[in-house]
């Protein structure tokens, strides 16, 4: 959905892209930085210390943006660049995930496993992960097998799920209570319900309806794939 505003937000850094490409810092040097910071993110996260973790997750994102705008800005698009930046993409994305899974853990912590609670359960941390990378592989599927121009079909796009995560950390962050236990203390039901679930704090809630996103996403595109690559096969029939 939030793809849809791509080309304003390239015009709006179309200026920081020609500025640091002046510096002569190349795009594929900013990527493979981004995955450095990304790191750091996770470490911080792995700490228990949400807002560090936070800040350094909103600077991944902002020198991913910086990347493609020197590329267009110095003319160095390539499809290598594009691939380079997509996989580096997605281990950002693990390194989030991973460090949300494990913190807090405390600082003299040993071994870590036995910690105790974490942000996230490591069940909706992965049920989460796997969505978010099979929407996209089958994008990535589509358009180099399938031969379609784009797959970008779905109902969340890395956008939609960049904002439900800093959502739900600024949640989980901000309050000395925790919220979502408190919305559903007036119904024991519904709080018994979601605590066997595993879903005890607003973060995880976030990251469970990210996962659901990515994985309807999933069936989205794929059936958006098969839409487009059968009209274009029984086009290509007609033709001979």
């Amino acid at each position: 959905m939030l793809g849809s505003l791509r080309d304003q937000y390239q015009r709006v850094m179309m200026p920081v892209g020609r500025a640091l490409a002046r510096t002569g810092i190349t795009p594929n040097m900013i990527t493979g930085l981004t995955v450095l910071v990304a790191l750091v993110s996770a470490w911080y996260f792995a700490q228990g210390d949400l807002l560090l973790g936070l800040l350094f997750m909103v600077l991944t994102v902002v020198m991913d943006m910086f990347d493609g705008a020197v590329a267009r800005a110095a003319g160095l698009v390539s499809k290598f660049g594009a691939t380079f930046d997509h996989t580096l993409d997605r281990y950002a994305e693990f390194l989030f995930m991973l460090g949300l899974m494990i913190g807090p853990i405390g600082a003299v912590t040993i071994p870590w496993w036995t910690a105790g609670e974490t942000f996230i359960p490591w069940f909706w941390g992965f049920f989460t992960l796997f969505g978010m990378i099979m929407a996209s592989f089958i994008r990535a599927k589509a358009e180099s097998v399938g031969g379609m121009e784009s797959c970008a079909a779905g109902i969340a796009e890395r956008q939609e799920k960049l904002i439900l995560q800093f959502a739900g950390i600024l949640l989980l962050l901000i309050p000395s209570t925790n919220i979502w236990e408190s919305l559903l203390s007036p119904i024991p039901a519904l709080l018994d319900f979601f605590t066997m679930l595993d879903i005890t704090n607003i973060l995880t809630l976030c990251i469970v309806i990210i996962g659901i996103l990515s994985h309807i996403t999933v069936a989205q595109r794929l059936a958006y794939a098969r839409k487009m690559i059968l009209a274009s096969e029984q086009g290509e029939s007609s033709d001979v």
